[in-house]
């Protein structure tokens, strides 16, 4: 009688050690820097327009981030092109910040697909966008 009690004893203290287990921390979003910031020309017409696009990109996990950063070079070059061929008047639309922000998480996703099989970034901020016409 006495071993039985002492082994629900042990087993009511080791429950809530058990129930600790459980609750894993949720994974924390890790954010990329691309640094330096893109910098270039976009519009058409006779005056040159400059845009300047300090840009992060949120992934779930230290694995992602490796991967995202091996394809830099191709992220970059998307988003370049993607800012280049954007209008004056596209620019001046009230939401057209978000609209950018959406087509670049897109692209970058789409470059992720094809090359490594999932879209890997999770968001795209922009830290600031600055565009000098």
């Amino acid at each position: 009688m006495k071993a039985l009690v002492a082994v629900l004893l042990s087993l009511c203290c080791a429950l809530p050690l058990m129930a600790q287990e459980e609750k894993a921390p949720p994974s924390a979003a890790i954010y990329i820097n691309l640094f330096p910031a893109l910098v270039g020309n976009f519009g058409e017409g006779p005056k040159l327009k400059y845009y300047k696009a300090e840009v992060s990109l949120r992934v779930a996990s230290s694995e992602d981030e490796a991967r995202v950063k091996h394809h830099d070079p191709l992220i970059r070059n998307q988003l370049v092109m993607l800012f280049s061929q954007q209008s004056e008047a596209a620019l001046e639309a009230p939401d057209a910040r978000e609209t950018l922000r959406q087509e670049a998480l897109k692209q970058v996703q789409q470059v992720l697909q094809d090359e490594e099989g999932k879209p890997l970034v999770v968001d795209l901020l922009f830290n600031n966008l600055i565009l000098q016409r």
